[in-house]
């Protein structure tokens, strides 16, 4: 059994829908196309969900068009590491940062415009905490997100255009295949998925969790800050999926929509709501349960839905109390074994 330094909620030993203050409709499921027998129905729901509705993926595309459009260095600038435009790009990831992030946490936490509308954990985030940087949740997220985790987003942007300028990365053109050129904009959030799970699984290795991925798990109650506050090394694991580019063709517009996804999702994700509620009814998708879930109980969930890793080993949670049994007596077995 993984050893994680911190005692679990007290909450852990009581009913399963007692813990939270909102539960969605459960079970939560998987992407349908890692799911048999096939369900086109379900396919084209899952894909129109995510690409022709308002959803994340399209808000960040739609922001990853406005960057490379008005607020992106040319490839000619690029060719050459210069303070300039790494500044610019540094300035613009800090700017995007606290308007997604700072935006939500006024919104939900602050202002309380939505009161506690689909908010998961009935609790308020953690002050006068020692568990906490500053004893304070929000001032630790904010200062580990903007510290060390614009400084990586931002390293990593500059090293693709840089490479991508030189000619060390492949390049992908609309004008030479624009079916790939669209594909790969569906794939990345998938490849994503697979890379986040085993570096997630990697540094939940007791000694890696000891040493980095215990900052992000102060976190058992989340808000949009939370999502980035994680350890320089956990970071630089996390941001490197985008290091794929290095062996697939890809345009600076893929880039930008790669890392968006990654650090603006990392809010969103993070919310602890489960969505944007208007006129009554819920929007726009933001937390999901099945990640809120591996926050509060650590063992489980690990990856995240666009891929079924966790079904597939097993520490899957789909949120149903039968699913929750299972999950306690699995820790209980590991507990016997460790």
């Amino acid at each position: 059994m993984e050893e994680h330094g911190e005692a679990r909620p007290a909450a852990a030993e009581k009913g399963f829908a007692a813990q939270w203050h909102h539960r969605p409709p459960v079970p939560i499921k998987v992407s349908p196309f890692f799911c048999w027998p096939p369900d086109p129905r379900r396919m084209l729901m899952w894909i129109a969900s995510r690409w022709f509705a308002i959803a994340e993926n399209v808000i960040v595309l739609a922001i990853s068009l406005v960057c490379w459009r008005w607020f992106q260095p040319s490839l000619e600038e690029a060719r050459t590491l210069s303070p300039g435009w790494i500044g610019e790009i540094y300035l613009r990831n800090i700017l995007l940062l606290l308007i997604v992030a700072g935006g939500l946490h006024l919104y939900f936490f602050v202002w309380k415009k939505q009161k506690m509308r689909l908010k998961y954990d009935r609790r308020d985030l953690a002050k006068d905490s020692r568990a906490f940087t500053f004893n304070n949740q929000v001032f630790d997220n904010m200062f580990w997100s903007l510290g060390s985790g614009v400084l990586f987003w931002s390293g990593y942007e500059v090293l693709m255009f840089w490479a991508m300028a030189n000619g060390y990365a492949p390049m992908l053109m609309w004008s030479t295949s624009p079916v790939w050129f669209v594909a790969l904009f569906l794939l990345t959030p998938v490849w994503i998925s697979f890379h986040f799970y085993w570096i997630h699984r990697l540094i939940h290795i007791p000694a890696l969790y000891k040493a980095f991925h215990a900052l992000h798990h102060r976190n058992t109650n989340v808000g949009p800050w939370s999502g980035l506050s994680m350890h320089p090394v956990e970071h630089l694991l996390f941001f490197s999926s985008v290091l794929v580019h290095f062996v697939v063709p890809a345009h600076p517009l893929h880039i930008l929509f790669h890392m968006q996804h990654q650090a603006l999702t990392a809010a969103t994700s993070h919310t602890g709501f489960e969505g944007l509620v208007v006129k009554d009814r819920n929007r726009l998708a933001l937390g999901t349960f099945h990640h809120q879930m591996h926050h509060r109980y650590f063992e489980c969930n690990y990856g995240n839905l666009e891929m079924p890793w966790d079904k597939w080993f097993g520490s899957f949670h789909d949120g149903t109390d039968a699913s929750h049994r299972d999950f306690k007596e699995r820790r209980r077995r590991q507990a016997r074994s460790g």
